[in-house]
């Protein structure tokens, strides 16, 4: 099946060169929502990607990466999550953080075979694929660019626009109960979504995009991000092989605040920065840098 997608973002990240690269979608029922799944590449190929998408991503936006890893020979898979992209939910003002786990977690059970399948987090779907991939022990490999757990005060000060709405927004979502839980805000209003790429272009892009980060998230899904732990500490994470792949120029979550989840990790683990890579790492050499990473990672998983 095919449907119309938004293009405004392949512009901006380098293109796959010589290759036509399959692109279809499914519709997933879970729950009271119809779930966007992307789907990217032969359907048969020996290894399978879940693409998780953060706050104002979504399939259209991981689409040019999704179809890099689909040249390096994977079937990827891009869900929306709830609140973005195309995915359509009942009640979209009461969509909260674990609806987006619990979600993940279903998915991975859902759609399990017997091929390797490696969970590629991004942005705050760094600590989602996370907890997907402890949840259900199906994920042969995970790779993150950012753990961002919110309970650190040093990954709040980053995550919102001003140090200041860090320290006022604890406080002030305590009060966010009852009907105020489903008011629905502009994410931007929030998060620092001008950091989000280090190329205004891309950035102006995701701000007009209303199914992404131009779009509106309920206060209560805020809160319940903010309030959140992983399900479980990182000690005890020890199955699964972890690799860090951190943009290099991240001005939005600099390494510092990963990297103590990171060094927690009981499981086998590495890392890298992508140089001169902003969040949105489309600049090189670490886009480059990535893709060889990410390549290595699907060789190692069915040698």
């Amino acid at each position: 099946m095919t449907t119309p997608h938004d293009r405004r973002y392949e512009k901006h990240v380098p293109a796959v060169n010589g290759q036509d690269i399959r692109r279809s979608h499914d519709t997933w029922h879970w729950r009271d929502s119809q779930v966007h799944l992307d789907r990217v590449g032969a359907p048969d190929a020996p290894v399978r990607i879940l693409l998780v998408h953060g706050a104002g991503g979504n399939s259209d936006a991981f689409w040019p990466y999704a179809a890099h890893f689909a040249s390096l020979g994977a079937h990827v898979t891009v869900p929306d999550l709830p609140g973005y992209g195309m995915t359509v939910t009942d009640r979209p003002e009461r969509i909260r953080y674990d609806d987006w786990r619990e979600l993940l977690i279903d998915l991975l059970r859902a759609e399990e075979d017997e091929r390797p399948l490696i969970i590629l987090g991004a942005s705050m779907g760094g600590l989602l694929a996370y907890d997907a991939a402890a949840a259900t022990g199906l994920a042969a490999r995970l790779i993150v660019t950012c753990l961002l757990d919110p309970r650190d005060p040093r990954v709040r000060a980053r995550l919102t626009w001003h140090p200041l709405l860090a320290r006022l927004t604890g406080p002030f979502l305590k009060l966010v109960q009852g009907p105020p839980a489903n008011l629905r805000v502009p994410i931007r209003w929030i998060a620092d979504i001008r950091h989000i790429s280090n190329d205004p272009g891309l950035v102006r892009e995701v701000v007009r995009d209303r199914r992404g980060g131009g779009g509106r998230v309920p206060l209560g899904w805020i809160r319940s991000y903010m309030e959140s732990a992983p399900l479980i500490e990182p000690e005890d994470f020890t199955d699964t092989p972890v690799l860090l792949l951190h943009p290099g120029d991240d001005r939005w979550t600099p390494l510092e605040i990963s990297r103590p989840f990171f060094e927690r990790i009981g499981a086998h683990k590495s890392w890298r920065l992508l140089e001169n890579a902003g969040h949105f790492p489309v600049e090189e050499p670490g886009f480059e840098q990535m893709m060889r990473a990410v390549k290595h990672v699907m060789e190692s998983t069915h040698d």
